[in-house]
């Protein structure tokens, strides 16, 4: 079991303290990337006006993403698994290559 930590992250400029599991931080901070992301594009289009606004939005543009996906059967282990295949039958192709450059 991994202990708890206390985070700090920003979000469009305001400092958060956010409790998260050891194992867990990098996950969160790629999350808090994707929202930030999410808010600074909403904020930029200029047509929703107020922090609370544009994380209502930001929440429900990454939420209907999110079912977008799940609804398709999106597998991202699967694709996982299969890049992972594919890079070792490249790496065994190539070993014997390396002599022609």
């Amino acid at each position: 079991m991994s202990q708890i930590k206390q985070l700090d992250v920003s979000i469009m400029g305001r400092d958060f303290r956010i409790a998260c599991p050891d194992d867990e931080e990098e996950t969160l901070l790629q999350a808090v990337d994707v929202l930030n992301g999410k808010m600074n594009e909403i904020r930029e289009g200029g047509k929703v006006i107020g922090l609370e606004k544009i994380a209502i939005m930001a929440a429900l543009n990454i939420a209907h993403e999110y079912l977008h996906v799940k609804a398709g059967g999106f597998d991202i282990g699967a694709y996982r698994r299969r890049i992972t295949d594919m890079n070792a039958t490249v790496d065994a192709v190539l070993k014997g290559q390396s002599e022609l450059f």
